[in-house]
């Protein structure tokens, strides 16, 4: 009895429906949430760009700022890109792509001493490739989110607004949407 109850709670997570967010444990915790926004109808997320703040040195780093989806449409191959809330600094990485499959899952790096919260993300494509951002090393890789059988459709992302003269972290956590 024990071992079904046990199935019933894990098997959701680990496989989710279709139209059902994935989402990690150690995200950050500041900020607020932005709109979740979707690949347009009958496209999916293939690729992925990171904005990210090099290393400032002495002064204040705020490293992952945002992120962006790069859908294809699934018949015609064209692309649009989408994205969520942005943090106001760094540059956008070159789009990295899983060739002629689909994000399906991710983990995220984050570092909780300094509060950049999150640094870097790393996302699974339905071949098995393993795409991993230009983002900083500092912090530690979490547990990896479930998978999307149908492949990655949307993301949200938690960002914290400019602190002033206090320490800023500007992106924090994301979830994506699976595929319907």
């Amino acid at each position: 009895m024990k071992l079904i109850f046990a199935l019933l709670v894990i098997l959701p997570s680990a496989f989710p429906t279709e139209g059902s967010e994935i989402l990690v444990t150690n995200g950050g915790h500041w900020g607020s949430w932005g709109e979740m926004m979707m690949c347009p109808h009958s496209y999916q997320a293939f690729g992925f760009s990171l904005k990210v703040e090099s290393n400032q040195g002495w002064a204040d780093d705020t490293v992952l700022n945002g992120i962006r989806l790069l859908c294809r449409h699934t018949q015609n191959n064209g692309t649009k890109f989408i994205e969520s809330l942005v943090g106001r600094w760094g540059n956008w990485t070159v789009f990295q792509t899983c060739g002629s499959a689909y994000l399906q899952s991710f983990h995220l790096r984050v570092e909780r001493g300094d509060d950049t919260a999150a640094n870097n993300i790393m996302f699974r494509c339905t071949n098995e490739r393993i795409l991993t951002g230009a983002g900083m090393s500092w912090g530690g890789w979490g547990r990896w989110s479930g998978r999307c059988s149908r492949g990655i459709c949307g993301l949200q992302t938690k960002v914290d607004r400019p602190q002033g003269w206090r320490d800023d972290t500007a992106l924090n956590n994301v979830k994506f949407t699976c595929c319907k």
